[in-house]
């Protein structure tokens, strides 16, 4: 029952624990709602039957009634609220977790947007149909069941007058889930594109206003919501008018119940009290059908967001065992690579990074340079051939092992909404504020910080907004140095520095490669002409590889980035 659950609502091994409950707690409350019927009936079989009984039995009867409803009701209300809100923190916690464990490659697929959406707003769609719908419709079902085979067993004609359109009526709905759900899944579709492009829009604040965009924009978006609000009200109006019709057909449980109960009551086959009993019952499960109805179509219209939570749970993880690595040469070995289904960026590429060397990468945009890195710190896995660490194929090493030894420092920095301080201790969590500091100075951080109002404890906005782009970069070098890892990993980390930032972070890098195995792509030549091994990509080919003077004499591909490059600098405006 619990795997149950948690497959069909994505829910954790505790939600679905707590659904079990939460569903027999609405079980129980659905037949001590019954009990005032009862003591109805009592009153029936005394007044009409003649079958006198104490007043005190009416009083204890009716003080125990009270007791049972507020017993079963606030059992009810703890398990399907109090449980339900810890489960969709626990679920987003799950979702959250879940998420860092998908490698980069699934993030190239889908929208950060839409990622956000599914832990804010699909969890709280969950959440309301946990505590007001899934519950209460799995503890009808078995009140239902147990019900129906009580009336059926007293009388058989009179129970599948009860039992018959509760049952046509349900099955209708459940014919119209495909209807229901196919509509339900256009807004929910149509809701995520609105929140893209609302995002879109706050992101590219500065580029809409400087183009004079901002009118365009702003109609745009209003149209999108117009649509949205179109196809909710279409969305509404087939479920409510799928509801509505099929509950025509729960008014036949009373018609067919005086019918019937009418003609037997004229034979003599049941006494008045039956009439009324299954009168009364009829009202009691019509009721409770009605309201189920709506929680039907509330289920419905989660489906689309369980689909997409338990897509991120079934998503396709990379394995490897954790290991200790303890030397850190990098052998690409024939490496093949494709993004998707799409033509091969990378073919038959065999090089050997060696520790305590610095090894480049150059060619031509486009040509790979980027995607082999990628694939050495195992943010994507190769398609063909194998990367050897330690003399192990990466792919059977875990992430966790991996990412452990390896500093990246990317040309894009991403940097925390926090202090200084935290931003370089992300590096190394456990780190003493002194250790962070030290790195900083190694880094040359301490220029730029000791202008800060508050030093190391200086907040510096989103994504860094109040540093300069070499001061981020340097933020993201101290980093590395906190890390201490044995493998060095620099992508195009200068290309958009002046010349002074440049030398400062040239600065920084010397001190931060010695005595690692480095692997760095840059555009500017001259500062990879010393390194020990240049590799040349080729259209995603190994086209050469060796010192700058060799290739020079050897290679006409990196001849040519060494003359345009030469060109390059001598053009001025």
């Amino acid at each position: 029952m619990k795997a149950f659950f948690k497959k069909s609502f994505a829910l954790t091994d505790q939600g679905a624990s707590d659904l079990v409950k939460s569903s027999l707690a609405t079980f129980f409350t659905y037949f001590v709602n019954m009990f005032p019927a009862m003591l109805l009936m009592l009153f029936f079989d005394k007044t009409l039957l003649l079958n006198d009984r104490s007043n005190e039995f009416y009083y204890i009867a009716s003080a125990a009634t009270l007791v049972l409803v507020y017993i079963a009701l606030s059992i009810e209300y703890n398990s399907l609220y109090n449980a339900t809100y810890k489960e969709s923190e626990n679920l987003r916690i799950d979702i959250a977790r879940n998420i860092s464990d998908l490698p980069l490659s699934y993030f190239s697929k889908h929208d950060l947007t839409d990622l956000a959406q599914t832990i804010m707003s699909d969890v709280a769609a969950l959440e309301h149909a946990l505590s007001h719908a899934i519950a209460r419709i799995i503890g009808f079902a078995g009140f239902f069941a147990i019900i129906s085979a009580m009336l059926l067993g007293f009388n058989v004609k009179l129970g599948l007058c009860v039992i018959s359109p509760i049952v046509v009526y349900f099955a209708l709905l459940l014919l119209s889930k495909k209807v229901q759900t196919r509509n339900f899944y256009k807004h929910y579709k149509k809701l995520r594109q609105n929140s893209d492009s609302f995002q879109e829009a706050i992101e590219l604040q500065m580029e809409i206003q400087s183009f004079g965009m901002s009118d365009d924009i702003r109609a745009k978006l209003y149209k999108e919501v117009e649509e949205g609000e179109k196809i909710q009200i279409r969305s509404e109006f087939v479920g409510a008018a799928i509801i509505s019709l099929a509950g025509l057909i729960l008014y036949l449980t009373h018609i067919l119940v005086i019918i019937v109960g009418t003609a037997l009551l004229l034979k003599g086959e049941i006494n008045i009290l039956y009439f009324l009993g299954y009168l009364l019952a009829g009202i009691k499960i019509k009721e409770g059908a009605e309201a189920n109805s709506f929680n039907m179509g509330e289920l419905f219209f989660v489906d689309s967001a369980v689909k997409r939570i338990n897509e991120i749970r079934n998503a396709k993880r990379q394995k490897g065992e954790d290991r200790e690595l303890s030397e850190f040469d990098i052998e690409l070995k024939n490496v093949s690579f494709s993004y998707d289904d799409d033509a091969e960026v990378l073919k038959d590429i065999s090089f050997v990074a060696k520790q305590n060397e610095v090894t480049a990468l150059v060619g031509k945009s486009g040509c790979g340079k980027t995607s082999i890195l990628r694939l050495v710190s195992r943010l994507y896995d190769v398609t063909g051939g194998e990367i050897l660490i330690s003399n192990e194929d990466i792919k059977s090493i875990s992430t966790g092992s991996l990412f452990d030894k390896i500093s990246i420092v990317f040309q894009d920095v991403t940097l925390f909404d926090t202090s200084v301080m935290e931003n370089i201790r992300i590096g190394n969590p456990q780190a003493s504020d002194e250790e962070v500091k030290k790195a900083g100075r190694l880094a040359n951080c301490e220029e730029f910080v000791e202008r800060l109002e508050n030093g190391y404890d200086t907040l510096i906005g989103e994504n860094g907004a109040n540093l300069s782009g070499g001061e981020r970069q340097r933020l993201s070098i101290a980093r590395a140095f906190l890390k201490d890892a044995p493998i060095i990993i620099l992508d195009e980390i200068v290309a958009s520095l002046d010349v002074h930032n440049e030398k400062k972070i040239q600065d920084s890098l010397n001190k931060l490669t010695k005595n690692k195995t480095v692997l760095i792509i840059s555009h500017r030549l001259k500062s990879i002409q010393n390194v020990d091994k240049i590799v040349v990509i080729d259209e995603g080919r190994v086209e050469s590889q060796g010192k700058h003077e060799d290739l020079i004499k050897t290679s006409k591909v990196y001849r040519d980035l060494i003359d345009k490059t030469a060109l390059a600098e001598k053009f001025v405006y």
